[in-house]
Order: C-alpha cells, then sequence, then structure tokens
C-alpha cells in the first residue's frame, strides 16, 4: 500500500494512494497514519480491506490537495552517516567500521513539496537523498538482519538537508548541522515493506534546477537496511513510528571541485527513491 497524509499543515488527514493512481480517503477507517497503526495488524488489515472493495474509500481531488509528511507523531529519526561506498570516496572519508549515528529532531519533518529555508547566515546547505525505513515493531536486541527486515512497517523518500559548515567546523556533533527548520522533507507516501522485497535494488537521484547530482543505489550501502536495524537495536529501543536515515550516496555538494555548488535561496531541488515517490522543494531564505 501507498499511504500519505494530505492536507493543510498540521491538519493533514490520512489517504491512500490506490493501484489505479485514483487519492482515496481513509479518515472513515483509521484516525491517522501512525506509529499506532503501523503497530496495529488488525488496523492495517481493515485499510487493506477497503482499498481491494470498490466504492468503500471515497476518491479524493488531488487538485491544489497539499501532499504533507506521510508519518504523524513521529517518535525519533536516527540517520546513518557516511553509509554508502561511493559518497565515502568522494568526501575522502574512511569507511566506517560500524554505522555513524546521529539524531534529527522530528520537528524537522516537513511535506515532500514543503518549502526548505536557507538558515540565516548559511553558506554551505547541502542536499542528500536518502532512503528512509519506518519501524511497524518494538525492537529490542535483534539478532540478525532478517529481523530487522521483519520489523520494518514500510519505506519513504527522505531529504535529509545539511549545513555543512554547522555539522564539520563548528565543533562539537553533527547534529548542529542537521536540524535546522525545514531540514527533513518526507514522502509522498510511506510504501509498505510488502511492496520493497528488496530494499537492497532500490535507485536514488537527485537535481538541483534540472541538473542530475545524484544517482545512486542503495546497493552501495556499506551497512545494509537490516542490519541498520538490527545494529540500532542494540544501543536504543526502536519503537513504531521511529524513523531511520539510511544514508546518501556520491554526489552531495560537499564531494564536488571549488567552487562548490551549495545551495541558495531560489534554487529547486527534486529527488526520488524509485518506487517511492518524487519530492520538490524551492528554497528560500529562513
Amino acid at each position: 500500500m501507498k499511504l500519505l497524509r494530505v492536507g493543510t499543515a498540521g491538519a493533514e488527514r490520512p489517504a491512500l494512494l490506490d493501484r489505479d493512481g485514483t487519492l482515496r480517503d481513509l479518515s472513515g477507517i483509521v484516525p491517522d497514519i501512525d506509529g499506532d497503526l503501523l503497530a496495529d495488524a488488525s488496523a492495517l488489515a481493515r485499510v487493506r480491506a477497503a482499498a481491494a472493495t470498490p466504492g468503500v474509500l471515497p476518491a479524493l481531488d488531488a487538485t491544489g490537495l497539499r501532499v504533507g509528511p506521510p508519518l504523524a507523531r513521529i517518535g525519533k529519526i536516527v540517520c546513518i552517516g557516511l553509509n554508502y561506498h561511493d559518497h565515502a570516496a568522494e568526501t575522502k572519508a574512511e569507511i566506517p567500521a560500524e554505522p555513524i549515528l546521529f539524531f534529527k529532531a522530528p520537528d524537522t519533518v516537513v511535506g515532500p513539496d514543503d518549502t526548505v529555508l536557507v538558515p540565516r547566515g548559511s553558506r554551505k546547505t547541502d542536499w542528500e537523498v536518502e532512503l528512509a525505513v519506518v519501524i511497524g515493531r518494538t525492537a529490542r536486541y535483534l539478532e540478525t538482519a532478517d529481523q530487522g527486515l521483519a520489523h520494518i512497517a514500510g519505506y519513504a523518500t527522505a531529504h535529509d538537508v545539511s549545513e555543512r559548515e554547522y555539522q564539520i567546523e563548528r565543533g562539537g556533533t553533527w547534529d548542529k548541522g542537521k536540524n535546522c527548520e525545514t531540514f527533513n522533507p518526507l514522502g509522498p507516501w510511506l510504501v509498505t515493506a510488502d511492496e520493497v522485497p528488496d530494499p537492497q535494488t532500490l535507485p536514488l537521484r537527485l537535481w538541483v534546477n534540472g541538473e542530475l547530482r545524484q544517482d545512486g543505489t542503495t546497493a552501495e550501502q556499506i551497512f545494509p537496511v537490516g542490519e541498520v536495524v538490527r545494529y540500532l537495536s542494540h544501543f536504543m529501543t526502536l519503537y513504531p513510528g521511529d524513523v531511520i536515515n539510511t544514508g546518501t550516496p556520491a554526489g552531495v555538494a560537499m564531494g564536488q571541485p571549488e567552487p562548490k555548488p551549495y545551495l541558495r535561496a531560489g534554487d529547486v531541488v527534486e529527488l526520488e527513491v524509485e518506487g517511492l515517490g518524487r519530492q520538490r522543494q524551492r528554497l528560500k531564505a529562513a
């Protein structure tokens, strides 16, 4: 299933994109798309049954309708740094022996086509297309990567916007360059795990002002998706509705020759993970 949330910011309602591309209203079946729904097998079964029965779910007119983040009430966003062989190479970084972890606050999340704000004084705002994982079952001390995959409810396209000066040159942890307002567009859809049989075969692409900048595949990941979930479960409990951003392939501005083409107000970024939907953001000054 392709689950999403539509409407004005803060007042989104749950919806489903059916196999014919018609947007369907889920608000009569479930209150929202969140961790509670993803952990409730019976509620998901009701959604599947309704989607499979003609006439049950009302069609929505998508014209002019904002698409919000596909997940409400996100618990935490755990991010994996330097998780692609080609990205590590372009930034001249050593391949990490274990996953590099940092966090993004849930309030960085916006819709897939919402405005992204360039922080005041920023000189190095960068782009990163990523595969996002959404947890559907509580995970503690998992033993295998297959168990990690079994705890995933679905997948989404994420844009891990970053300010490299804040991240690298201002001391402390990476978090200060990752948590600026609007720095995590998510969606358009949450695609349930049954529709993604192998998360290590997904192409990812990103364009800036129409120019292709990133063109990679999750096959390049250093730590595959299932292993990431297993690993994290030994350092923290993962709950339904938690999100994991699994890293970005080569092609970021930081990895380009000087002068590096960092983002500026007025730029347009488009990105996609194949099968998980496309985003488009125009940048503005904060």
